[in-house]
C-alpha cells in the first residue's frame, strides 16, 4: 500500500517537473527509461543538446533535502544508464545531467551536475 502511494507521489513530481521544463523551453524526448543499468527519469532536448533529468522529491528540505539524496551509488546508475542510452546513436549529440529537486512546494532546477 505504501509503496502504491510513493508510486504515486513519484508520478505526481514527474509530472510537476516535466511540465516546469517544457515551460523553460525543453522537449521531452523519453520518460522513465529503463534498462538493466538503471533508470533515467526524463530524457529532454535544450537547443542541440541532450538532457538526462534525475527528480527527486521530498517532503520538505529537512536531513538535505531532495538535492542530497542523490548518492554516489546513484549517480554511477545514471551515468551507466546514460551510456546506455547514448550507443543507440552514432554520432551522440552532447550530454548533460540535471538534477529537479522538489522540497515541498520548492521546485529546483540545477543544470550540469555530473560529467560524463
Amino acid at each position: 500500500m505504501a509503496s502504491t502511494l510513493q508510486q504515486r507521489l513519484g508520478q505526481q513530481g514527474e509530472d510537476r517537473a516535466l511540465a516546469y521544463l517544457q515551460q523553460q523551453g525543453l522537449r521531452l524526448l523519453e520518460r522513465n527509461f529503463r534498462c538493466k543499468l538503471g533508470e533515467l527519469d526524463l530524457i529532454m532536448q535544450h537547443g542541440a543538446a541532450l538532457v538526462f533529468v534525475e527528480v527527486r522529491q521530498r517532503a520538505s528540505a529537512r536531513y538535505g533535502g531532495a538535492a542530497a539524496s542523490v548518492t554516489p551509488a546513484k549517480q554511477r546508475r545514471l551515468l551507466r544508464a546514460a551510456q546506455y542510452f547514448l550507443l543507440r546513436y552514432a554520432e551522440p549529440p552532447p550530454c548533460r545531467f540535471d538534477l529537479l529537486a522538489i522540497d515541498g512546494e520548492n521546485l529546483s532546477w540545477m543544470q550540469n551536475v555530473l560529467e560524463m
